[in-house]
């Protein structure tokens, strides 16, 4: 059975973490198998859009595998490599194509690090987040320090590391750390719904507009700025006017279609 499946399901891709018996926990094996899917998806040009989620409901992923670690910890250096074809985090930050990531049961750890490393969030109800590093003795390596002060201040960051208490799909919303919390049944329906809009825009826009994002928040506000005058200044001076033209009709013809809320 593989330790990650995928489906692709026309320019949309769904990879799943799949040992659900083990609360899809990050072996040695899994996250060479993660990292190899990543990759593989970055370089198909029919894959505009990823899902990555979790098998099962009680788990999106309970992070490294300490049973492994506890037997054996001279891969954990593995774990922490910079390159893309042995740290699954790096391969999710390397893909270019935006990334929703599906969190269906408990993200802890390198969990939590995983789905940080998604673009997008949606938490199903039965959705938890832990920190849980300190009281395991493992510092970070794939980002949370760093990123979790970012995305939900950093008193509420210190808070979570500094105890390794759960976080709630709900409080998470409230923080600010997810997009939306659903119904378990309605995960995925919703991913694919969120995944088929950003899949009906042009791949090298979404690219080039996921790449300025990126590029502007490891910047301070002010480089940031001054990165998107360059960039977009650069890019739109090639746009021409039958072009916007074309592209302005279609937003307006979405608009009227979209459901009213």
């Amino acid at each position: 059975m593989p330790l990650v499946t995928l489906d692709r399901d026309g320019n949309v891709a769904v990879v799943t973490l799949n040992r659900p018996e083990a609360m899809n926990a990050l072996s040695a094996a899994l996250r060479a198998e993660l990292a190899a899917t990543m990759v593989e998806l970055e370089a198909d040009s029919s894959i505009h859009v990823v899902i990555l989620t979790g098998a099962g409901n009680r788990a999106f992923t309970a992070g490294l595998d300490l049973k492994e670690l506890g037997a054996d910890t001279s891969n954990l250096g593995d774990a922490n490599a910079t390159d893309a074809q042995r740290n699954p985090v790096k391969a999710i930050e390397g893909c270019s194509k935006p990334l929703i990531g599906a969190i269906n049961g408990v993200a802890i750890t390198g969990g939590f690090e995983l789905a940080l490393a998604c673009d997008v969030l949606i938490a199903s109800t039965n959705a938890r987040f832990a920190d849980t590093h300190a009281r395991v003795g493992i510092l970070p390596g794939w980002g949370l320090s760093q990123k979790l002060s970012r995305l939900i201040g950093i008193y509420r960051a210190r808070e979570l590391s500094f105890t390794g208490n759960f976080l709630d799909a709900q409080t998470a919303r409230d923080w600010g750390l997810v997009n939306r919390v659903v119904a378990p049944e309605d995960l995925l329906p919703t991913a694919r719904a969120l995944a088929a809009d950003m899949a009906s825009i042009d791949p090298a826009m979404l690219k080039a507009y996921k790449a300025l994002i990126n590029q502007g928040f490891e910047r301070s506000f002010g480089d940031g700025m001054a990165l998107e005058a360059q960039i977009s200044g650069a890019a739109n001076g090639q746009v021409s006017a039958d072009e916007v033209e074309r592209r302005r009709l279609a937003v307006m013809d979405r608009g009227r279609t979209q459901r009213r809320d």
